[in-house]
């Protein structure tokens, strides 16, 4: 089982979305307005923004936020400008790491990244250092309780989806980027819900990790990251088995 697999984040992230919910606001917000900029606010001409409204419904942002993201990206409204970029690091370890960052301030975007990760004993890496290691692709999450394995496989195969994987956990659907939208229609259409579904950087290999406290600070990494107001998104790729991962939270 992956330590900080991205089923593992997903429940993580809905265990303090409550707490922690105008964080969650302020990062779909930006999501919507760069989306909208980059495609136009149309969702039916606009694939990008059309799923990142479905995330906005998923967590319950509001239509009135929903509608000004929208006119800061068309121009209808006045906003800041936002820049999307993408780090890749190293955690402790030697676990790889690629952050999705998006703000108005690379610098201070930058600095403060740099900063988290030496604490925990990680380091920004240079371009092409660790994306080597990831795939990037579509993903899908899909818990047990939404669909059956054979249906997920049938949508696969009809909307050129590559694979379907199982697990303890639930449901992971993967295919090419270009292929997205496609595979996103095809879930909705079937009325099936998806508990993640992103653009995502999946780990072609793992980084074990046996240490009780080498988990430990790369959980507590993690959370600093997700705590950073610039942050959208974090993959990595380490392996952390049951009985450690347990013990860390202790």
């Amino acid at each position: 089982m992956a330590g900080h697999s991205k089923w593992a984040k997903v429940k993580r992230i809905k265990a303090v979305k409550d707490p922690r919910r105008s964080k969650v606001f302020g990062r779909l917000s930006r999501d919507i307005t760069i989306a909208a900029k980059a495609g136009g606010g149309d969702p039916a001409m606009n694939p990008r923004l059309r799923t990142v409204l479905l995330a906005a419904r998923d967590a319950n942002l509001p239509a009135d936020n929903i509608d000004r993201a929208i006119k800061k990206g068309t121009g209808e409204l006045p906003g800041v400008v936002f820049e999307e970029i993408t780090y890749e690091a190293y955690g402790p370890g030697g676990v790889a790491i690629i952050v999705k960052v998006t703000t108005d301030n690379k610098n201070r975007a930058a600095s403060a990244l740099r900063s988290t990760l030496t604490k925990f004993g990680g380091n920004l890496a240079g371009a092409g250092s660790v994306a080597f290691q990831f795939i990037h692709a579509g993903q899908f999450l899909v818990a047990k309780a939404a669909a059956t394995e054979d249906a997920l496989m049938e949508i696969a195969l009809e909307s050129g989806a590559d694979d379907v994987i199982t697990t303890d956990d639930g449901y992971e659907v993967r295919c090419r980027i270009h292929d997205f939208d496609r595979v996103s229609h095809a879930l909705e259409k079937k009325g099936i819900r998806t508990e993640s579904a992103e653009i995502a950087h999946i780990p072609t290999s793992t980084v074990p990790v046996a240490s009780v406290e080498a988990a430990r600070t790369l959980a507590k990494l993690h959370e600093a990251l997700d705590e950073l107001d610039d942050v959208q998104l974090v993959f990595s790729n380490e392996e952390i088995d049951e009985a450690t991962a347990a013990a860390a939270q202790n």
